[in-house]
């Protein structure tokens, strides 16, 4: 019994627990004991100062440096955009006095210069209308049990509205009737093109930002009908059931669709054609008789038409394209 009880009290040998001391008191100190190791030491920690101390003064010595270029990049930055804002406000001068000539010659015209400039684009028009806007979905889209008219496009995001949707949409404007049709404040004319720049859509190179809102000139419920019930309202309603990119249409009483920028309506006239000058028959030694042939007498050129005579109405513009009716 008296064996048991030493063993449960004393488990541990007395020299193992005499070496677990030594080891422990050993353990405590991680200093090298010897002259050698405390000059060994002594040395690494003096390389590890030097290292830390010459890095700290590189990066003094560099920062003026890099803070003077920074600034004079800022600095070059700011003088391009000064420029570029004084450019912009030349132009804006020279539109609005563009505008004032063409609201001189319109004083003076018998209001058919007016509505041809509102028909092309190159003015602002009033009127009833519809306005249809155009929203990205919520979502990805999951698809749906109806025939798919953008795979064969190549879409990637299918949840976004593409170019393509925004072309299908004013298309079906114009064949519904419309008059006149903008895109985010954007006057289409027959010269507009609506493209895609990465994961941008341009409208004359001006890029859009969702939601995209078209305003369309017309009798509105008529015209809301109309383009309800023909190809381009069929499609945004497939998309809609497809991938959840949102269309809503509505009359309006009154819309007033801006004049399209950087757009010069130019009207040609026809001139009155001066009169030629009558040609003599020739004379003849004998008297001419009464019977004598019609041909014998020279009869006068009638004058060529000129070239204003057969120009008619231009628009010129910078941008490329057409969506048109």
């Amino acid at each position: 019994m008296s064996l048991l009880t030493t063993v449960m009290d004393h488990s541990l040998d007395d020299g193992y627990a005499e070496a677990a001391r030594a080891r422990g008191a050993e353990g405590r100190s991680r200093l090298p004991s010897t002259a050698k190791g405390r000059l060994v030491l002594a040395l690494g920690l003096a390389l590890a100062a030097a290292v830390v101390t010459v890095g700290a003064v590189n990066t003094q010595e560099a920062a003026p440096v890099l803070a003077q270029e920074r600034d004079a990049l800022v600095s070059r930055v700011n003088e391009a955009n000064k420029a570029a804002d004084a450019l912009q406000r030349q132009v804006e001068q020279d539109r609005v006095k563009v505008e004032e000539a063409q609201a001189q010659a319109l004083q003076s015209d018998d209001g058919g210069l007016a509505l041809l400039a509102a028909q092309a684009g190159t003015g602002a028009i009033t009127g009833p209308g519809v306005k249809l806007v155009i929203e990205d979905a919520s979502g990805t889209g999951t698809g749906g049990n109806v025939s798919d008219p953008r795979n064969a496009e190549g879409f990637g995001n299918k949840g976004r509205v593409q170019d393509h949707d925004l072309q299908y949409a004013v298309n079906g404007l114009w064949l519904a009737g419309a008059e006149a049709v903008s895109v985010n404040g954007q006057r289409l004319t027959a010269l507009s093109a609506i493209r895609a720049a990465g994961d941008a859509i341009l409208v004359d190179n001006r890029p859009l930002v969702p939601p995209y809102t078209l305003l369309a000139i017309g009798d509105g419920p008529r015209l809301a009908q109309a383009f309800q019930d023909n190809e381009a309202g069929h499609y945004l309603k497939v998309i809609q059931d497809s991938y959840g990119i949102r269309s809503t249409v509505s009359a309006q009483k009154s819309l007033t669709l801006p004049a399209a920028a950087g757009v010069t309506l130019r009207v040609a006239g026809t001139e009155s054609p001066e009169p030629a000058p009558q040609s003599a028959a020739p004379q003849s030694s004998s008297s001419p008789s009464p019977s004598s042939s019609p041909s014998s007498s020279v009869k006068p050129k009638s004058p060529a038409p000129s070239a204003s005579a057969r120009s008619t109405v231009k628009s010129t513009s910078t941008g490329t394209g057409a969506a048109t009716p």
